[in-house]
């Protein structure tokens, strides 16, 4: 088992789980934009976009119990007193996360909610370092976020503009969408003490996913296509959200939040890659934003990772 821990703390294991993670998260923007498709799914309908987006989490949830149930030759159980955790981890990691998420995302241009999800791993380092105290917020931990968010805003913002003000039910569903996510990456680390992460994971998506579709129907969303497409492509983003976060949760249980989080700054990098080349309608970014933009954000990982050292250091 401690062998085990310590492979999940060597940075090239952090670097390629996480990496796998965002490419994951990545493929699953043009992914849900197919799935709306192929579900005749009413965008306009906030309800509705809920009711999908539950489906998926709920679905996950189950995935990661059996798969996991299987692997363990018997069903896997929270324990007792893990109740109370799996109820808050599934209200924020996914409920409050992903309902202002999707009502963030339906009420603001793309670009801006491209840089504002960014805000991710801002969030995340600064909940983790003055809230929750796992560890300091360092000159490098600050510069590292600033270059890779850099590089985030650059191949957002590459031939388009940030038009328009500020708008609550738009910019401000996403910012908390964002606190939500950092408050949920401390609380993961928190609870995958006492509980085994997997677990964790299984059962608040369960549950979280299990209140989005009950709110969606609650509010009038209603699922009215079914086709073997659409269950395919749900059948996918159910094995991105299980396998993803699951992944993503046990790096958070064994490493420090900012070393994870900063990795987060790849996902929209991924994101307007993948879904210029799936999507057809989508804009085009050149090849050298889209190199100049990598390698900031690979910076600002190096950077928060420890990579480089400051003068003071290399002095000691």
């Amino acid at each position: 088992m401690k062998e085990h821990k310590e492979k999940l703390n060597r940075p090239w294991v952090v670097f390629l789980i996480a990496l796998l993670c965002c490419a994951l998260w990545s493929s699953a923007i043009p992914c849900v934009k197919i799935g709306y498709r192929l579900f005749a799914v009413d965008t306009s309908s906030t309800s509705t976009v809920i009711l999908f987006a539950g489906l998926r989490f709920f679905f996950a949830g189950i995935f990661i119990i059996a798969f996991q149930s299987l692997k363990a030759k018997k069903w896997i159980r929270p324990k007792k007193s893990s109740a109370k955790d799996i109820l808050v981890l599934g209200m924020f990691q996914t409920v409050l996360q992903y309902i202002f998420f999707y009502l963030g995302v339906a009420n603001t241009a793309g670009v801006k909610a491209s840089i504002l999800v960014a805000l991710n791993t801002f969030f995340a380092i600064l909940v983790s370092t003055l809230v929750f105290r796992f560890e300091k917020l360092t000159v490098k931990k600050i510069l590292g976020c600033a270059i890779g968010f850099a590089g985030v805003v650059l191949v957002n913002t590459a031939g388009s503009s940030l038009q328009g003000g500020f708008s609550m039910l738009g910019d401000g569903a996403l910012i908390i969408s964002a606190i939500a996510n950092a408050v949920a990456s401390s609380l993961t680390k928190i609870y995958a003490k006492d509980e085994d992460p997997v677990t964790l994971s299984g059962y608040q998506f369960l549950l979280g996913g299990a209140v989005m579709i009950l709110g969606g129907l609650a509010a009038g969303g209603r699922i009215t296509q079914i086709s073997l497409g659409a269950v395919l492509i749900l059948i996918y983003l159910v094995l991105i959200s299980s396998v993803a976060y699951t992944l993503w949760m046990i790096l958070l249980a064994h490493n420090p939040v900012s070393k994870v989080a900063v990795y987060g700054f790849m996902n929209p990098i991924m994101g307007v890659f993948l879904s210029s080349v799936i999507l057809s309608n989508e804009k085009k970014i050149t090849t050298g934003i889209l190199i100049i933009s990598l390698l900031l954000v690979s910076a600002g990982i190096l950077i928060v990772n420890g990579q480089f050292r400051t003068k003071k250091e290399l002095q000691k």
